[in-house]
């Protein structure tokens, strides 16, 4: 009797009818490994799913939407249980998502959102407010000139193009530092969320402007900050002193940059979404309606608490 409520539930709900015995698939299109978040990430999904007992079909992008296109279509043809999508840019995906729902195969977002008018295509979305990690970034900056007279010149690397978080960190940030004139980003371009580019596109910077005429780098991530770091200490500048540096994710480099005093600010941005995931797709077997999204709880970490900060970092 209860497996039959339980099927007539799911039937209700658009939802696979799963058998009670049957062991769970999920498919999994992870945009990549582009940065330490990102492998976090991945370690997460997979080592959540091997201990759930759930079975993980996984499929790295390298930062390609064609290759998450086809991933989706490959869950499709096998018939998953449910796909997960961590894109790799907002707009693109009606069409395959139109194809996973006639599929009747329920899709979660994690991490980032796409922008599609049919919102029903997903079931819910896990993940950080990345408007509001730009907001926080911009607002400890407005704190820490609060008094000051002269202008602020600020560079920005910006994650990759089309990205939510790129879209919604500079959103926020300059939101946040809209209450204080005296800051004013001079030169802002894409470093596609990796180290190397964030090196390459700071040297860019610095040799256009001069070491002393940047005042702050806001990075979209710590990659791309760390990148940077190396950049200006090259250039015979002292970054988190000559250049103050704020950035995204909270990874453990960023910590131990603050602590070499490198780095001024770090915003948490969580890659731990593998257990709240498994525990999702669970639900959805189980029957339940998930929330449509599901925010991680993180914070802000300066230089100061770094040290006491480091020994708790998992990634």
């Amino acid at each position: 009797m209860q497996r039959r409520h339980l099927l007539a539930a799911l039937a209700a709900a658009g939802l696979p009818a799963w058998a009670a015995d049957k062991k769970l698939v999920l498919g999994f299109s992870q945009i990549g490994a582009e940065s330490a978040w990102r492998t976090a990430n991945s370690t997460s999904i997979k080592q959540a799913a091997k201990d759930a007992g759930i079975t993980l079909k996984f499929a790295d992008a390298q930062q390609k939407q064609e290759n998450q296109i086809k991933a989706l279509r490959a869950f499709i043809a096998q018939k998953v249980d449910v796909i997960a999508l961590s894109p790799v840019v907002e707009t693109g995906w009606g069409t395959v998502l139109r194809e996973a729902k006639v599929a009747g195969i329920p899709v979660i977002l994690t991490d980032r959102l796409v922008k599609e008018a049919d919102e029903s295509l997903w079931i819910s979305f896990m993940g950080s407010d990345f408007v509001e990690e730009g907001r926080r970034a911009g607002r400890w900056l407005v704190d820490r000139v609060k008094g000051g007279k002269d202008e602020v010149r600020i560079v920005e690397l910006q994650g990759t193009v089309g990205a939510a978080p790129a879209l919604d960190r500079k959103q926020g940030f300059e939101e946040a530092i809209k209450s204080e004139p005296r800051l004013k980003i001079v030169r802002s371009q894409t470093a596609d969320f990796s180290r190397a580019k964030g090196k390459e596109v700071m040297e860019a910077f610095l040799k256009a402007e001069g070491p002393k005429r940047i005042h702050v780098l806001y990075a979209h991530n710590d990659d791309m900050a760390l990148g940077a770091i190396q950049a200006i200490e090259e250039a015979g500048a002292k970054p988190g002193q000559d250049i103050v540096v704020v950035s995204i994710d909270g990874v453990k480099a960023a910590f131990q940059a603050m602590v070499a005093g490198k780095l001024n600010v770090t915003v948490e941005c969580s890659p731990m979404l593998g257990p709240p995931l498994m525990q999702a797709v669970k639900d959805l077997k189980a029957g339940k309606t998930l929330p449509r999204r599901m925010v991680t709880e993180e914070g802000v970490f300066t230089a100061d608490v770094a040290a006491r900060e480091l020994p708790n970092r998992k990634y």
